[in-house]
């Protein structure tokens, strides 16, 4: 269907912009419609974005080469991954991981110790999901070491369907050892507030020109785009940004009737979102 502009006000001051890649930008090797040309207007417009992303398979380095192999050119410092900001939590608490991913994600650990573990990282990891290294965690855990969820997303869109994303895997870590897991991806407030905290944008300064909090007003002129009903759209509109679910990636029919409030705009994909967005910023 055409786009539906719910709660997008003509002549809204967009201050900022964040996309998810997985789904949104991209499913695996190839761009969803027209995406290519749209980022290129979004970066001409001179409007600030980031590309946000709970995306725990593969390392920074990594992600910035396939994303350049299909067509997008995309700077380091514009994109924010779920890895960066667990990796700060990890220096800030000087916890010594042990790290539930796969070996290529492990390069954005590097530096960081995790011998004898006092906490279990948990990313997407289909080569280590087994009993034994499930096991191995369940024993640190039940020995007082803390859990953090790199994201609990239930499942993910690849070419042959939907597949188990890390969620089930760290609700059982969670059931069997009855701790609760610290969530530092996607859609955690902290996460997002550390992305517009990078943008300089939608914060508060203190006396000495410190940002601190970030503010509600400018946080209304901050829109997310993604396919994610709940992760991108809900968790950002629960900050006070503006939410826009695409229809592509792991979306399905009626996802927008299952959040309240729905999300501010639903477009075909996300060129029609950035369409929608410039014509807001031009009006």
């Amino acid at each position: 269907g055409a786009t539906k502009a719910i709660t997008m006000q003509r002549g809204l001051r967009v201050r900022g912009v964040l996309l998810d890649l997985s789904g949104t930008l991209h499913v695996e090797d190839t761009p969803t419609p027209r995406a290519v040309e749209a980022m290129a207007r979004l970066k001409s417009s001179g409007i600030p974005f980031r590309f946000i992303t709970n995306t725990t398979k593969e390392p920074k380095c990594e992600l910035l080469a396939r994303l350049g192999r299909i067509g997008f050119t995309v700077g380091e410092e514009e994109v924010f991954t779920s890895l960066t900001a667990a990796r700060r939590v990890v220096e800030r608490e000087k916890l010594r991981p042990l790290l539930l991913l796969e070996d290529s994600a492990k390069r954005d650990f590097e530096g960081v110790s995790t011998d004898e573990p006092n906490s279990v990282v948990v990313g997407l990891a289909p080569t280590h999901f087994n009993y034994a290294t499930m096991n191995q965690a369940f024993g640190l855990l039940m020995a007082g070491a803390r859990l953090i969820a790199i994201h609990k997303s239930k499942y993910f869109k690849t070419l042959d369907g939907l597949s188990l994303g890390p969620g089930p895997f760290v609700t059982a870590l969670e059931y069997a050892s009855g701790k609760t897991a610290t969530v530092v991806g996607k859609p955690e407030r902290a996460f997002y507030e550390c992305v517009l905290r990078e943008m300089g944008l939608g914060l508060d300064m203190d006396a000495d020109g410190n940002n601190c909090n970030v503010t509600s007003s400018s946080v209304g002129e901050c829109v997310m785009i993604g396919d994610d009903v709940s992760l991108d759209v809900h968790g950002s509109q629960s900050l006070g940004m503006k939410g826009i679910l695409v229809k592509t990636g792991k979306y399905r029919e009626g996802d927008e009737s299952t959040i309240s409030p729905p999300p501010a705009a639903v477009c075909n994909n996300l060129a029609e979102a950035v369409d929608l967005i410039l014509g807001l910023s031009a009006s």
